[in-house]
């Protein structure tokens, strides 16, 4: 039986040498679901979910929707026990990726493609954004600071100000950035900047990297 833990590894090497240019981000909240995997590419986002033989499909009705108000595309990946009846399961716009062991490997199969998906909301997408790169948006596209407004009324002004697909584009280009190791220093920079408390650092684990250029 394959869990969780032993397909993840593999995965990011499968799919580097099935997209080029990408990185992995791990775990990341959306709405009420948590994100197994996102995957960044140069003009766009995929999600990424992780059904081993050792899960059930009891969230899955929630999580996929959660997964297309924020992707551009989605995937799911599942073990060998889920690959007969995952069809039925995840919407017809989705992916599939099954997983099985073959002696000491694991053997990755695209069942099916995914398709762009139209039901991604921008301002979810944006959401995904920290406060700096947000601002590093605006400064790109010479927008207005908006420093004492609110993160949601800088993302709409965002959406109602740049072209979609050169937003694609520089979303991408903040995630491909993004160094977790000096982000807090630069929230509590900007938010000293504007008489706001600094954010204390979390105990929470760090989520893994995988840049690939």
């Amino acid at each position: 039986m394959l869990y969780d833990k032993d397909i993840r590894e593999p995965l990011f090497s499968f799919l580097e040498q099935q997209y080029g240019k990408m990185r992995i981000l791990e775990e990341i909240r959306i709405t009420k679901s948590r994100a197994d995997i996102i995957m960044v590419l140069p003009d766009g986002v995929v999600g990424i979910e992780i059904k081993s033989d050792a899960d059930t499909y009891a969230r899955l009705a929630g999580q996929t929707k959660d997964y297309d108000r924020y992707f551009d595309y989605n995937y799911v990946v599942v073990g060998s026990s889920h690959a007969a009846h995952i069809e039925e399961h995840v919407p017809a716009h989705w992916g599939i990726i099954t997983v099985e062991p073959v002696g000491d490997e694991i053997d990755f199969y695209v069942l099916r493609k995914p398709h762009l998906n139209i039901k991604m909301e921008m301002e979810k997408k944006l959401e995904l954004l920290w406060r700096p790169e947000l601002v590093h948006i605006q400064q790109q596209t010479q927008m207005p600071a908006y420093k004492e407004r609110s993160k949601a009324f800088v993302r709409e002004k965002i959406i109602e100000k740049v072209p979609a697909p050169v937003l694609q584009q520089l979303i991408s280009q903040e995630l491909f950035e993004r160094d977790y190791t000096t982000i807090l220093e630069e929230i509590n920079a900007f938010r000293a900047a504007n008489h706001q408390k600094p954010r204390r650092r979390t105990k929470k684990r760090r989520r893994k990297l995988r840049p690939s250029e």
